[in-house]
């Protein structure tokens, strides 16, 4: 089963590749992830959540089973965003904690996401490949005593928590706002967007997780289409889209057009170094150049750093940095355990549309100075040989090799980077004008080969 063991968590389609079987086995050995530091926080209390699939309930019984067997104290919050599960774990101040879903893959998958206290993600050695390696081995050691099984419901404490960070102006006039759920899990934080002052316009806040009117992944531009009508068609001051545990919140502006999430980074860094100069700034290397100049322009410190949230999580922690972004509609608070929190993205979003008085094209504008590609993806037998490949042909560029190869010119720059989770190769390219964009892009594609379809 090891396809199932992915670089941040195990995900796999259910029941071949993941089962209660395996889900219980690898309840019994996450006490193998809690270290002395976690026990130390938490105790042996685990808290587990899970997504609205209906394969979530069975494979949550059986990881509550392995985690009582191996002598942790389970608290299940039942039904809950990825988010506050990473909340829960630092609200109950437990020693880690485990969500079950599948994020924003199809309905046929499922898996589990894995924290230690305070929201700190599982990473390296000590992480997933000791999860699969114990699995594998069969080193699932059972306690004499079974620990217990509570439940808590942190939904009201969520809320306050988030809307603590809400400036909403007296008098304000309440902003609308499309809010695309995907049939995910955004749908239970409807209450927090009725309470932020907001006239709400929702779309599929039903849960239902065979994702009946689209994929629940908003990086893909084919799922933000309705979204994108709805504002034309509302009139809407902004449009937010849900990925399916909804830890990734994706942003379209009143004309309809969809917002690259490395400019949302930049501009809620710029939001947050607004009321706190100089702190550093979290992006990832396929954000645009122009992140970084801005958050110097607005007085804060950019960092760059590689994918992945154990990395972001990691290096905002040792900067105490303010606030971290990724492409992918990550994004990681300092004042949130440095965990990632897709709602209160929104909120800083909000706090930045009523305190500018400007409309969200306005607001980006300043940061579209480039041209740039999406993230597409090559299926490539040899990446490492593809990756050397690459670094002969631009021998005299700036490169560097942080997460797959980053080549930089002056007027253009790209990254190519092996996926953590598929046989793919993924490209982001940028430049100066678009005409040399496309012609680096096409150069790019003659090499690595044509392009595919998907990436989750």
């Amino acid at each position: 089963m090891a396809g199932i063991y992915k670089a941040y968590d195990v995900r796999g389609i259910y029941p071949t590749q993941l089962d209660e079987a395996i889900a219980g086995d690898i309840g019994v050995a996450f006490s193998h992830l809690l270290d002395a530091e976690d026990r130390a926080h938490g105790g042996t209390k685990v808290v587990v959540s899970r997504d609205m699939r209906p394969s979530s309930v069975p494979l949550t019984a059986a990881l509550i089973e392995g985690l009582t067997a191996a002598g942790l104290d389970v608290v299940d919050i039942g039904l809950a965003t990825t988010p506050m599960n990473y909340f829960a774990i630092g609200h109950l101040q437990a020693a880690g904690g485990v969500q079950v879903t599948a994020s924003h893959n199809p309905a046929q998958y499922n898996g589990l996401k894995f924290s230690k206290h305070e929201a700190r993600p599982v990473s390296g050695d000590h992480g997933i490949p000791l999860l699969e390696k114990s699995v594998a081995e069969g080193d699932l050691p059972r306690a004499a005593t079974p620990g217990s099984v509570s439940t808590a419901d942190v939904f009201a404490a969520y809320q306050a928590h988030v809307l603590s960070f809400l400036r909403r102006p007296a008098g304000a006039r309440p902003l609308k706002v499309v809010i695309d759920a995907a049939n995910g899990m955004g749908t239970i934080d409807r209450p927090i967007f009725e309470a932020m002052g907001i006239d709400i316009l929702p779309l599929y806040f039903e849960l239902d997780g065979s994702f009946p009117n689209h994929e629940a992944n908003p990086l893909v531009l084919e799922n933000l289409r309705d979204l994108m009508a709805k504002v034309r068609e509302t009139g809407a001051d902004l449009g937010v889209s849900c990925d399916g545990d909804y830890d990734r919140s994706a942003f379209v502006d009143e004309t309809g057009e969809p917002i690259g999430s490395d400019l949302i980074t930049g501009l809620i860094g710029g939001e947050l170094l607004s009321r706190e100069p100089g702190k550093h700034v979290l992006y990832d290397l396929r954000s645009s150049r122009a992140v970084a100049e801005y958050i110097r322009e607005q007085g804060g410190i950019p960092v760059r750093e590689r994918v992945g949230h154990s990395f972001m999580k990691a290096t905002l922690r040792q900067h105490a940095g303010i606030f971290g972004g990724e492409l992918a509609g990550h994004y990681y608070f300092r004042d949130n355990y440095y965990a990632d929190c897709a709602v209160l993205a929104v909120v800083e979003v909000l706090n930045l549309l009523w305190g500018s008085g400007k409309r969200m094209s306005e607001l980006v504008a300043p940061l579209h100075r480039y041209a740039k590609t999406p993230e597409t993806n090559f299926e490539v037998e040899d990446k490492e040989g593809m990756i050397r490949q690459l670094a002969a042909r631009d021998a005299d560029a700036e490169i560097d090799y942080l997460d797959g190869i980053t080549i930089q010119y002056p007027d253009w720059w790209c990254n190519v980077r092996p996926s953590n989770t598929e046989p793919l190769l993924r490209l982001v390219c940028e430049a100066a004008t678009p005409e040399l964009m496309a012609a680096k892009r096409d150069e790019l594609v003659a090499l690595i080969g044509p392009p595919v379809a998907g990436g989750h």
